[in-house]
C-alpha cells in the first residue's frame, strides 16, 4: 500500500497500513512547503529572536543564537535528548512513528524544506526504520526525547533498523553512498517537537487490541452455544431500543458468528422447559446476557479513539508554527498530547472491564455447578486424580487482576519538568505504553478460554453447533490436542496466543 504525501488527510488504514510512500510534486504543495520555510529564514535574517530557532529551548527561550549558529543549534538540540531508555520499540511501531511524523510535517506549516520530506520518505521507503527507546517522554513539548532519535538518524547518528539487524545510521550510509542529511534552521525542532512516538504505539496497539475484540467475540459465540445460552439478548429489537452504535455493532457480530448453531436456546424453549427443569433459570447470568452492553462501551471508545489519534496524526503539532502564506509566526501549545492520553487511558480502561469479563465467563465454563452439564473444571477423564482445567482457571483469573491493576490513567501524573516550563504535561507516550502493556496479559487470558472452549466441544459433542464453532475448534485442535491426562500446558497457550495475533480465531 502506497500513500501520497501532499499536505492532504492520510486516514487511519493508512496510517496503519502504508508501506510505501510518495511525496507530491504538486507546484501548490512544494510552494507552500517553500513559503514556509523561507519566511522563517527571512524572519532570521532582520535578527528576529525565534523560539527554537534562534533562540534555546524551553526555559532556556532567553538565550539569543545568531543565525550563524541556527544549524549549530539544531544539532545540539537531538544530542542532547539523546538519552532514552527502557526497551526498544518494535521495528513496526518505529515505521509508524516515522511516518506519523512525516504526515504532520507535510502539512507546510513547520518551516522545513521539502529536503526533509523526502529525505524521511526515503527512508520509510527503503525500510531504514530509526530506533527509538520507549521511555523518556512526558508527552509535552512533544516526544522530544524518543523523536531525537528520528532526527538523529536523518543526520547520521545513532542506530537504525535495517535488513533486520540494528545498524549504525552512518554505516547505512556508507553502505547505500548516500550523504547523510545536513539540518536546516528549525528542521530538529520540526522532527522533535510533536506527538509522533506516542501516536505510533497508539496505533499499533489499537490494531492489536481490535483484532483481539474480534477474537473474543468469537470465543463469547461459542460460549453461548456450549452453555445452551438464551439467543434472546443478541436479537436486534433490544438494542433497536437502545441504540448505542458499539452495543448494537456488538450483538450483530455476536448473532452472526452463532449462525447456524442448533443448540442456542430461543426465550420460548426457556418457558417451556421452567417448568420440566429444577436447575433452569429463565435468564442466562450477567456476564453473557449483557455481552453487546460491556462490549458495546469498548468498541464505541476504541472508535473514538482511533478518531482521535487518525487527527493527532494529521496534526500540525509542532512549536512554533510557521505561516508562509500569512507571514506569521505562532508560538504555541499544539505538542500537548492530551488526546492521545485521554484515549489511551479510556482504552485500558475497557481492556480491564474486557478482562474482567472474560474471567466471569471462563468461571462459568469450568464450575460444574453453572455449565449445565459440562462437568467439573472441564476434565475428559473420570479418574479423580485428574484435575482438567483447574489450574488454567487460576492463570487466567490471575491474568485479569493484572490487567485491572493497570487502569490508573497516566494523564493525571503530569510531572513539571525544565524549570517549570513543562509545567503541564499529557504523559500521553506513558499512556499509550500502559496500554501496549495490557495487550500480552489478554492474549494469554483468551488463549486459555479457547482451549476451555475446545475442551468444551469435546465433552459436550459437536452436534448442532455453528459452522464458526467448528472452525475454531479444528483450528486449535490443529496444533492443541484435548486434555485428558494432567501435562504442562504454558507451551500450548503460547500457540494459541499465535493463532489470536494472527487473526486466525477472529
Amino acid at each position: 500500500m502506497s500513500t501520497k504525501i501532499n499536505a492532504q488527510h492520510v486516514n487511519y488504514e493508512d496510517l496503519c497500513h502504508a508501506e510505501r510512500v510518495e511525496v507530491s510534486n504538486d507546484e501548490a504543495f512544494r510552494k507552500k512547503i517553500a513559503d514556509s520555510h523561507q519566511f522563517l529564514l527571512d524572519e532570521i535574517s532582520t535578527g528576529k529572536p525565534i523560539y527554537g530557532v534562534t533562540t534555546g529551548y524551553g526555559e532556556a527561550g532567553t538565550n539569543y543564537s545568531a543565525f550563524e549558529q541556527a544549524k549549530e543549534l539544531q544539532k545540539n538540540l537531538f544530542r542532547f535528548h539523546g538519552c532514552g531508555v527502557g526497551e526498544m520499540l518494535s521495528h513496526d511501531e518505529c515505521k509508524r512513528i516515522l511516518l506519523i511524523r512525516l504526515t504532520s510535517l507535510s502539512k507546510g506549516y513547520s518551516g522545513i524544506t521539502a529536503n526533509l520530506l523526502e529525505r524521511m520518505a526515503y527512508f520509510f521507503n527503503n525500510d531504514i526504520i530509526p530506533v527509538i527507546p520507549a521511555q523518556g517522554s512526558v508527552g509535552a513539548s512533544g516526544d522530544l526525547t524518543p523523536l531525537s532519535y528520528i532526527a538523529a538518524a536523518i543526520v547520521g547518528e545513532r542506530e537504525v533498523y535495517y535488513k533486520g539487524e540494528i545498524r549504525s545510521s552512518a554505516d547505512v550510509y556508507k553502505e547505500l553512498d548516500i550523504e547523510p542529511y545536513e539540518l536546516e534552521p528549525k528542521e530538529a525542532l520540526a522532527i522533535m517537537n510533536g506527538t509522533a512516538a506516542m501516536s505510533g504505539i497508539a496505533i499499533i496497539a489499537m490494531q492489536k487490541f481490535e483484532n483481539w475484540m474480534h477474537a473474543y467475540e468469537s470465543f463469547i459465540a461459542g460460549l453461548f452455544e456450549m452453555m445452551h445460552a438464551d439467543g434472546t439478548p443478541l436479537q436486534p429489537l433490544v438494542h433497536e431500543v437502545k441504540p448505542f452504535e458499539g452495543q448494537i455493532r456488538c450483538a450483530a457480530q455476536l448473532a452472526k458468528k452463532l449462525e447456524g448453531s442448533e443448540i442456542v436456546q430461543a426465550q420460548d424453549e426457556r418457558y417451556e422447559k421452567f417448568f420440566k427443569e429444577d436447575t433452569l433459570c429463565i435468564q442466562d447470568k450477567y456476564s453473557i446476557r449483557c455481552t453487546p452492553q460491556v462490549l458495546g462501551i469498548v468498541w464505541d471508545n476504541l472508535e473514538l479513539s482511533k478518531k482521535w489519534v487518525e487527527t493527532e496524526c494529521n496534526a500540525v503539532n509542532d512549536n512554533p508554527i510557521i505561516d508562509g502564506e500569512g507571514k506569521k509566526i505562532y508560538t504555541s501549545g499544539n505538542f500537548y498530547g492530551g488526546y492521545v492520553a485521554h484515549a489511551m487511558d479510556t482504552l485500558k480502561i475497557c481492556s480491564a472491564n474486557a478482562a474482567d469479563l472474560l474471567d466471569k465467563q471462563f468461571s462459568l465454563l469450568v464450575d460444574h455447578k453453572f455449565n449445565r452439564g459440562i462437568g467439573e473444571n472441564l476434565k475428559i477423564s473420570d479418574k479423580p486424580h485428574h484435575h482438567g482445567f483447574k489450574a488454567m482457571q487460576i492463570t487466567l483469573s490471575s491474568l485479569s487482576a493484572d490487567v485491572m491493576m493497570n487502569i490508573m490513567p497516566a494523564s493525571v501524573f503530569s510531572r513539571p519538568t525544565e524549570s517549570l516550563n513543562q509545567d503541564k504535561v499529557s504523559m500521553g507516550t506513558t499512556a499509550a505504553l500502559n496500554f501496549k502493556r495490557t495487550l500480552p496479559d489478554l492474549d494469554n487470558m483468551l488463549a486459555i478460554a479457547f482451549m476451555g472452549l475446545a475442551q468444551a466441544v469435546d465433552i459436550r459433542g459437536h452436534e448442532g453447533i455453528s459452522p464458526q464453532l467448528e472452525s475454531i475448534y479444528k483450528k486449535i485442535r490443529s496444533v492443541i490436542p484435548p486434555l485428558v491426562e494432567d501435562r504442562r500446558m504454558d507451551i500450548e497457550i503460547e500457540k494459541v496466543v499465535e493463532m489470536i495475533t494472527n487473526g486466525e480465531l477472529s
